[in-house]
């Protein structure tokens, strides 16, 4: 499923979730496009009558998606909407379509070939998963890190020292959110500082340049050239946050910003938990591998739009 929105200056890819979504995932107007859908007489997404397999969640394919897919002897249709998630991901592509994007919902490209298309439907799916918070993804949020996401939103303690729940080192005190009228939560500017990076920071991003097939260059295009160090309190803060990384927004809001903004004691009414202080630093990194897919994204684009598959060619 996959969430989208228009009208707004500015265009934001949609979010990506295996989960059932409400409207407001990211706004009111947000358009909800699932994957399967229910078929006459179905009760339910969830509705599974003995095994039956006409009373499953079907495709939510048009009979053209459909015969495109068999062209390309893909069984597999979630694919078409993992190489939509990748194109509508494509820096490249919002550039193009700027106002059609604003406007409406504009054409995407097909693959003519089975290869490209599957490439493409395989960089969605990394995308995909990365925006699905639920899903653990290997080498960001589970098990062995990425050497150029360590040094990434790692919690550290301003005097030095170890952080300690017990002594309240988890209380978001920096002045990210309060209260509004009627008891809305209202974002707030909190504390951060910007800085250059550490060269053990530089060190780390480097060592991971070959796996990503990335220039110094390009990694400092997609990160950005400077990070912030966001503050919780006096005590404690998230070191090395890439600028681009607390700049990335979904729905028009800063994603980490916007966490932090509900999370203030007096609102949350309590300190954060070690695994929610976690959290951040896995929202960071999950946020910077996507950036760091930029270049694989626009180059997907360009690759799709020299060779495209002729809308209902198939037809009859």
């Amino acid at each position: 499923m996959a969430a989208a929105h228009r009208h707004r200056k500015e265009f934001d890819p949609p979010l990506a979730t295996h989960a059932l979504a409400c409207l407001h995932v990211i706004e009111r107007g947000a358009a909800l496009v699932p994957a399967r859908i229910l078929l006459e007489g179905q009760t339910s997404l969830l509705s599974d009558t003995e095994g039956s397999q006409s009373h499953l969640p079907q495709p939510n394919l048009s009979v053209r998606a459909r015969a495109y897919l068999d062209f390309l002897g893909c069984e597999e249709i979630d694919c078409l909407f993992d190489h939509v998630i990748a194109t509508l991901h494509a820096a490249a592509y919002s550039r193009e379509n700027g106002q059609p994007l604003r406007d409406d919902w504009p054409r995407i490209a097909l693959p003519a070939s089975a290869h490209s298309f599957f490439a493409s439907a395989e960089l969605g799916r990394r995308v995909a998963a990365l925006l699905d918070v639920e899903s653990p993804v290997d080498g960001v949020s589970s098990g062995q890190i990425r050497f150029e996401l360590r040094s990434i939103g790692s919690i550290a303690k301003a005097d030095g020292g170890q952080i300690d729940p017990a002594a309240g080192d988890l209380a978001v005190t920096a002045g990210w959110g309060h209260a509004g009228a009627g008891g809305i939560c209202m974002p707030a500017k909190g504390r951060l500082v910007e800085r250059t990076y550490a060269d053990t920071e530089l060190g780390g991003f480097r060592e991971g340049l070959a796996a990503l097939g990335l220039t110094d260059e390009q990694l400092m295009t997609c990160l950005g050239g400077t990070c912030v160090d966001v503050y919780l309190s006096e005590r404690a803060y998230w070191r090395c946050v890439p600028k681009r990384v607390w700049t990335y927004t979904i729905g028009g809001y800063q994603v980490m910003k916007k966490w932090l903004s509900y999370r203030e004691r007096p609102l949350l009414g309590r300190d954060l938990t070690p695994d929610e202080a976690r959290y951040v630093t896995e929202m960071a990194r999950r946020i910077a591998a996507i950036l760091l897919l930029e270049p694989a994204l626009d180059a997907n684009y360009e690759r799709v739009k020299a060779d495209t598959w002729e809308w209902g060619a198939n037809d009859g």
